[in-house]
């Protein structure tokens, strides 16, 4: 899923090629992404474009008659600029919102059909799709330190939970915890206010460099290959590898459709954190140091 570097990139891309230009027409090419009714996509055809921000993981643009677009791309859901007149690509494609010298299309791999868009009126019904997580990079320590221990939770959970940050999701969650050289299982209660620190500085850090570096990588184009395995990424996806810092292989733990990548030598003190199905199915034979997997 497209997460705060990501969205920021986006967002700039699209400054740059509708903010203050009218939209000629709004198409819906695939009828499950929209999920608004009231007010009608119609109705933002002929308005310009007057502003674009993030909220959370959404792209929210802005028309005036104080309508906003609300796009979540979700996991597979992309972005692309083609050529006014162009034809959008195949099947992906799920909606188009055509200009005078191009077109914005939001498509979508796969057939689980979750990306989605809504549009509504006003700035009381924008405030129901935010979250109430707090922008990470605009926390000093202290704002950082307050919002983290305001719950007792994992740090993973912590860290994407959209409820206290805003736009940290799975991956860029994986690279901060490994900055800072802590556990994804660590509990926020038990944080040690150097450990906090250093999370803060990680979170910081990880998210203004990748976001930089998918800034250079897009030049001025939108961003092609958006996804959430990266090369550079220190662990995130790369389970079986060796760890940039110390070498050894790069751990995971998977729940549901989703995985944590993790350093065992790095941030659990060498210790192998118990993989929910693995670990049930090798029981006693299931590794508890990075020592015995080697």
């Amino acid at each position: 899923m497209p997460e705060l570097p990501d969205v920021v990139v986006y967002i700039e891309r699209l400054e740059a090629r509708v903010l203050g230009r009218e939209l000629l027409r709004a198409r819906v090419l695939n009828p499950f992404v929209l999920r608004t009714v009231d007010p009608p996509l119609a109705e933002i055809e002929g308005h310009p474009v007057t502003g674009l921000r993030r909220l959370g993981k959404r792209i929210v643009v802005g028309f005036d008659g104080d309508l906003f677009l609300v796009v979540h791309l979700m996991v597979a859901g992309r972005l692309r600029w083609l050529a006014a007149g162009a034809k959008p690509p195949g099947k992906i494609a799920l909606a188009t919102l055509e200009f005078a010298d191009g077109q914005l299309v939001l498509t979508e791999a796969g057939s689980k059909r979750r990306a989605s868009i809504h549009l509504v009126r006003g700035v009381a019904a924008l405030a129901a799709f935010d979250r109430g997580g707090l922008e990470p990079l605009a926390l000093d320590l202290a704002a950082f330190e307050a919002r983290l221990r305001s719950e007792n939770h994992t740090l993973k959970r912590a860290l994407t939970d959209p409820r206290l940050f805003s736009g940290i999701g799975n991956a860029y969650s994986d690279e901060i915890l490994h900055r800072a050289r802590l556990s994804p299982l660590q509990q926020t209660a038990r944080l040690a206010d150097a450990d906090v620190a250093r999370l803060h500085d990680a979170t910081r850090a990880v998210l203004v460099e990748w976001t930089d570096r998918l800034r250079a990588e897009a030049g001025d184009d939108f961003p092609g290959k958006v996804t959430a395995f990266r090369e550079g990424m220190a662990v995130h996806g790369r389970f079986g590898e060796p760890c940039p810092v110390c070498g050894a292989p790069v751990q995971r733990i998977r729940y549901a459709d989703n995985e944590t990548n993790y350093c065992a030598r790095c941030q659990t003190g060498g210790r192998v954190l118990a993989d929910r199905s693995l670990s049930r199915l090798l029981g006693a034979d299931w590794p508890r140091s990075i020592d015995e997997l080697e």
